[in-house]
């Protein structure tokens, strides 16, 4: 806009779900005394402290972040695989009955997730399931243990309805916020209620609000916790000025002091609690909104109830790149977009057919983030229930979940790396390729470890997509093995069913058996997949998978090196060792180069096969 020249503007609402909001927000120009000018303002702060954190490059800069503020502990391996999820999972069949569907059909899967009101209605926080629709909770939960081999993550919000037991007691103790509660303002939920949260800087407040949640849930069987509204969210879509006023005082002081560090606090309650109560096994928690340091409590967060529109998704690839950034590597988000667009929920055929290409693609790019997780409201996001079996979307999504699964021994090794040596998974090209001009504004790519390089298709319709291949050295097609040369842009092949994937030349990717879950069978049969034309290097990083004995040094680590100029393969010694690790196991080896086109195949015809005992082993291309 030009100065002094005025212009009209129309703002037209057409709110598509039922519950929409609308704002406007403008930003003033700055006088000449404002401009080139930089100045800190703080509501309540006495002090400000800087921790200036140098490093040579970003990971550095992450590194020194978490040392001041904790180490990413590793999350249970099981994790890493696929999380189903709606809103909501209404009964106990329902969850059993999806379930067993899955592994009827042979689609890979770790675990269930059950959305809130489980509870009777009139019940929140109790953290009891309705016995008229859970009939039997935790033998719901051995059957998903025993029978599927399922883990069963459920949503626990830090609020109570008051009236409730869990209420009475928090509150004669003092350590519920009660502003909400004398405002007598009633929540969305049936003829709505009054409701509250716990103060979760109090100590004696987190060690009951665990002791709530282990008595009711974690005795139960419950492996992992969907920890909603971390905001903490006491009355939903208020200003901050507001959201502080329900929650002043904290145990702390102030709440304009402490208001953001809640999930963080929250985490730590849980956490501690978990850890205190069953030592032996991994916590695991998913929070919607994060504070510095909340990766040392074995939290991811994940970007919110998102909506299912194109835009949205796309906005989805710098949010986790900018998030993996801030230095906590554990981002997820609602694969589908959690809010549908009522065209949707009965759609035409063309409708329809819009929906399926857009959750395939959102999927597409799901699978290659830190956690690999699809939640929305209806319709439902099973991929049996998005499209038939002979249909693209469903053959696509099948595809990248099976690719996903077969990719475990090196998304591991990154979550390994994340702990030991302070790595990040979602990786801005500036990361990797700093002194390339050309990557420091690029928002719809990023590299996934350090050897593939993703670029995600948001557009309807696209059947291509403008890829920069940075600069420094070439990029295999991860599909059909096609060298490319980097520091160029170029117009890639993005069909219905794939996006462009390309390896980073001097790659070396391991890739494990066919796998339903990920504790089926151990990886006693590995395929290297080693793109040549550089020196490449990789560490295959393993250990028990579901609990701490890491932090004690029980894992073990295996260099894979290749050489360029003696075009030699070395598998190195085994170092370490832990409970259950394979003693022997073969590595199958497949040659890529420029000159030798190797598309990629779940069981590819290797060009030499290893049997290695824990032994260095050197072969030649």
């Amino acid at each position: 806009m030009i100065k002094d020249k005025k212009y009209p503007i129309k703002i037209e609402w057409l709110p598509d779900a039922d519950e929409s909001f609308i704002a406007l927000k403008w930003l003033s120009p700055l006088s000449k005394q404002q401009q080139n000018k930089y100045a800190f303002d703080s509501e309540s702060g006495n002090q400000l402290n800087y921790y200036f954190i140098y490093g040579k490059n970003a990971d550095d800069v992450i590194s020194g972040y978490r040392t001041v503020t904790g180490k990413a502990v590793i999350m249970p391996q099981w994790a890493m695989g696929l999380w189903q999820s709606r809103e909501r999972y209404k009964t106990q069949d329902e969850i059993l009955n999806t379930v067993k569907e899955f592994r009827a059909r042979k689609i890979p899967l770790d675990n269930i997730v059950e959305d809130w009101s489980y509870w009777k209605e009139d019940q929140w926080g109790s953290q009891e399931f309705d016995e008229s629709r859970f009939p039997n909770p935790a033998g719901m939960i051995s059957t998903l243990h025993d029978q599927y081999h399922m883990h069963f993550m459920i949503s626990v919000w830090a609020k109570f309805y008051e009236g409730i037991d869990s209420y009475k007691h928090f509150d004669k103790n003092g350590w519920l916020y009660k502003r909400n509660i004398a405002n007598r303002q009633r929540d969305w939920i049936g003829k709505g209620y009054f409701s509250t949260f716990y103060d979760a800087y109090n100590p004696k407040a987190r060690e009951a609000f665990w002791g709530l949640m282990n008595k009711k849930l974690y005795a139960k069987g419950v492996d992992a916790w969907w920890m909603d509204a971390s905001e903490p969210d006491i009355t939903s879509n208020l200003n901050i000025q507001s959201r502080k006023d329900f929650m002043n005082p904290t145990y702390l002081g102030s709440s304009t002091r402490y208001f953001n560090a809640f999930p963080l606090q929250n985490a730590k309650g849980i956490y501690e609690g978990q850890r205190g109560t069953n030592p032996n096994t991994r916590v695991f928690l998913l929070t919607r909104s994060a504070y510095g340091g909340l990766q040392r409590y074995a939290a991811a967060t994940w970007s919110g109830d998102i909506a299912a529109r194109w835009d949205d998704m796309k906005n989805q690839i710098p949010a986790g790149i900018n998030f993996a950034l801030s230095g906590i590597p554990y981002w997820t988000m609602d694969i589908g977009g959690f809010a549908v667009e009522h065209r949707y929920e009965q759609p035409n055929a063309k409708d329809l057919a819009e929906w399926r290409e857009q959750i395939t693609r959102w999927y597409q790019f799901g699978s290659f983030v830190p956690l690999f997780r699809v939640h929305g409201q209806f319709p439902y996001r099973e991929i049996y229930n998005i499209a038939p079996e002979n249909h693209p979307a469903y053959q696509s999504m099948l595809y990248y979940d099976k690719l996903r699964y077969r990719l475990m021994p090196y998304i591991y090794s990154l979550a390994g790396m994340a702990y030991h040596h302070d790595y990040t998974l979602m990786r801005g090209l500036m990361m990797d390729y700093g002194q390339d001009e050309k990557v420091k504004n690029i928002a719809d790519e990023y590299l996934f470890g350090p050897a593939l390089l993703i670029n995600p298709v948001y557009t309807y319709g696209a059947t291509s997509r403008s890829i920069y291949l940075p600069k420094g050295n070439g990029w295999y097609n991860l599909y059909d093995g096609k060298y490319t040369s980097g520091g160029q842009t170029i117009t890639a092949d993005a069909p219905y069913d794939r996006i462009p994937v390309y390896i980073k030349e001097g790659s070396i990717i391991p890739f494990g058996p066919e796998i339903q879950y990920t504790g089926e069978k151990p990886a006693d049969s590995i395929t290297l997949y080693v793109y040549t034309g550089k020196d490449a290097t990789f560490t295959l990083y393993e250990d028990e998978g579901t609990n701490y004995n890491y932090e004690k040094g029980a894992f073990s680590t295996i260099q894979l090196t290749y050489n360029k100029t003696s075009k030699t393969l070395t598998i190195g010694d085994r170092k370490g060792n832990f409970t259950g690790m394979l003693s022997n196991r073969k590595f199958n080896i497949v040659w890529i180069s420029r000159n030798k086109v190797v598309p990629l195949h779940f069981e590819p015809n290797s060009d030499q096969q290893i049997a290695y005992k824990g032994e260095k082993v050197t072969v030649k291309l």
